[in-house]
């Protein structure tokens, strides 16, 4: 349950919900359980006996196949026949006479045999055994007081692999691009691995306030703006920047991303530029400020005023929310199941409870990635009210004892029940430190960590393949010449590019089914801190990995692995195309940061 049963668990259709209950009563009568479950619509449970652990404790589980809503509950009773069955046995067992006891079962099950006291005792006691207990009086039946539910969303929202791009300059010189350019792009993010590209916002981009270059406040005439100052004349929301193409561009890009299995996932931020439809039409959407102007967004000391944020709480909040909610329909009429949502802290909690409720009821495929680098609270609340993953703090995590912390926490915690982590080890608003100062290695350790830790990772690409380093300031995470306010020029043909090293890594996670989920990972000790081992399970399947975490120095130590499979057993890197065979649970290790700063094994047995 998620407090107390208020909000659902969260599946992906075929994977098991199982179910642990304490299941007890008073006395000593024998006790049963059974797991009852059913998809909301349905009217008819279907039933499961439940097995007992001990100590009053019982399980069983249920396998989701479709989208949607499922409920569950559970059920208890006393069984008189099953307590007289267990206590015949211990009677026989104890050589007293079963006279009498046959009797009584023969009244409670109606079996001849167990009445007729000419029979051999020995077939009255076998038949004892072999009888199987009549149904429940219904009027006997507790059930729990709560019906509980699990949303069951689509494989994708389990493991997926996320390419961030800015559309308008995937041509990479400088000129400014279109869907038809990000068409062709296409068979190279397929053949990279990647599932999911996520396009920033592709709407108009307003001029009244536009940022300039590294976010400059006063803007050239050539500057192209932010893609977050959503709106202009042109239209809104539900309109396409007129520079990277129509409707049909944009269908055509949906369609042929589909074809090659990748979903389009679109930026949804709720905010307004000036130059918005919205301000003009619906002002009372919008907080008034004494002096008749619009407040504009700010993060004190930091002012946004390119940029303005709808009042949640305005008199026409029902208005409001009813558009928006429609923003979703319209692209999802454009074949759009999946949306990154910006700063949905920032909106009303209530919103979203409703607004994700009422498009996963009529849409159970669509998927929302929360981006919300708050405080963990107001992060696990929003994947509570419905969001499909959220954003982690795994770029800020990068010691051994902060990544092991963390990720247990992510997968052990009850919190995986609600929580589904989409790990990224930058964005085109995080630049970390780790990454600025430890050149390639850094990169090649935090994609190798990225892909293998979590189910669901993403990337900033250009940015990422391309190891973009370089900081707008000393203590800045923002980049310099941020892609954010300008066409970036990118060369993707570097000899240098990470792009060969990212495509091995999603092989390798499409190749192991111990890969695409969350809750199997396990971390072992090393005696070296600056170490990091880990391994992941999935029927046959075992993936080790062993990262050295340090991008400058070669770090060696000895791992203690407990899920070794034999005495003697083989490795093959995936990466590397090593192979190796070792003994045992303790071995040595070595990795040298700048041929390859981690092993990523497959162990099978000799």
């Amino acid at each position: 349950m998620v407090d107390c049963g208020r909000y659902p668990v969260k599946r992906a259709v075929g994977d098991d919900v199982t179910v642990e209950a304490d299941v007890f009563t008073d006395g000593h009568d024998a006790v049963v359980a059974e797991l009852l479950w059913k998809k909301a619509t349905e009217t008819d449970w279907r039933r499961v006996p439940m097995t007992f652990l001990g100590n009053d404790h019982w399980t069983a589980s249920f396998r989701v196949e479709e989208l949607g809503r499922y409920e569950y509950t559970v059920r208890g009773w006393t069984d008189a026949f099953l307590t007289w069955q267990r206590d015949l046995t211990k009677r026989e067992e104890a050589g007293q006479d079963l006279s009498v006891d046959f009797l009584i079962g023969g009244a409670l099950s109606c079996n001849p045999v167990l009445k007729d006291a000419a029979r051999p005792a020995a077939e009255r006691y076998r038949t004892a055994l072999s009888l199987k207990p009549p149904p429940p009086d219904e009027s006997r039946i507790s059930v729990c007081d709560k019906t509980l539910a699990v949303i069951v969303d689509p494989v994708r929202a389990r493991f997926s692999t996320w390419y961030e791009l800015f559309p308008r300059s995937v041509r990479g010189d400088g000129t400014h691009a279109t869907f038809r350019d990000l068409i062709a792009f296409l068979p190279e993010l397929e053949a990279m691995g990647f599932d999911v590209l996520y396009l920033p916002p592709v709407h108009p981009i307003g001029m009244t306030e536009r940022k300039g270059k590294n976010n400059a406040l006063k803007a050239e005439h050539t500057d192209v703006g932010s893609p977050w100052a959503i709106g202009a004349r042109e239209g809104g929301h539900k309109a396409l920047h007129p520079r990277l193409g129509s409707f049909a561009d944009f269908d055509a890009l949906v369609k042929e991303a589909g074809k090659r299995n990748i979903s389009v996932a679109l930026d949804i931020a709720f905010q307004c530029s000036p130059d918005h439809p919205y301000v003009r039409e619906h002002p009372e959407w919008f907080k008034q400020r004494p002096d008749g102007t619009v407040q504009y967004a700010e993060n004190p000391p930091k002012k946004y005023q390119d940029i303005y944020p709808f009042d949640f709480e305005s008199r026409d909040w029902r208005g409001l929310w009813a558009e928006l909610k429609s923003v979703f329909e319209f692209w999802r009429q454009h074949g759009v199941t999946i949306f990154r949502v910006d700063n949905p802290h920032t909106k009303a909690f209530a919103f979203w409870e409703w607004c994700i409720g009422e498009l996963k009821a009529q849409h159970p495929e669509l998927i929302f990635l929360s981006e919300a680098f708050t405080r963990p609270r107001v992060m696990h609340k929003l994947a509570k009210l419905g969001f499909t993953q959220s954003y982690t703090y795994f770029t800020w995590r990068n010691t051994r004892y902060e990544l092991t912390e963390y990720f247990t926490e992510l997968n052990q915690h009850e919190s995986r029940e609600y929580f589904r982590p989409n790990i990224w080890p930058n964005t085109p608003d995080i630049l970390h430190e780790y990454l600025q100062q430890g050149g390639r290695p850094a990169f090649v350790v935090r994609a190798v960590l990225a892909a293998t830790l979590a189910a669901n990772y993403g990337m900033y690409g250009p940015a990422f393949e391309l190891m973009e380093r370089t900081p707008r300031e000393p203590g800045s995470e923002e980049y310099l010449n941020s892609e954010k306010y300008e066409i970036k020029r990118w060369d993707r043909e570097r000899p240098d590019s990470l792009r060969g090293l990212i495509s091995k890594l999603n092989e390798v996670r499409k190749e192991n089914p111990a890969l695409q989920r969350d809750w199997n990972l396990k971390f072992h000790p090393t005696d070296n801190d600056q170490l990091l081992c880990y391994s992941k399970e999935e029927g046959d399947n075992l993936i080790l990995v062993a990262v050295n975490l340090d991008p400058r120095n070669t770090q060696s130590g000895w791992l203690d692995f407990d899920r070794a499979p034999g005495e003697s057993y083989g490795l093959e890197d995936l990466v590397a195309a090593g192979h190796y065979t070792w003994s045992g649970r303790r071995n040595f290790v070595q990795l040298n940061p700048n041929i390859l700063p981690a092993h990523v094994f497959r162990v099978t047995r000799k």
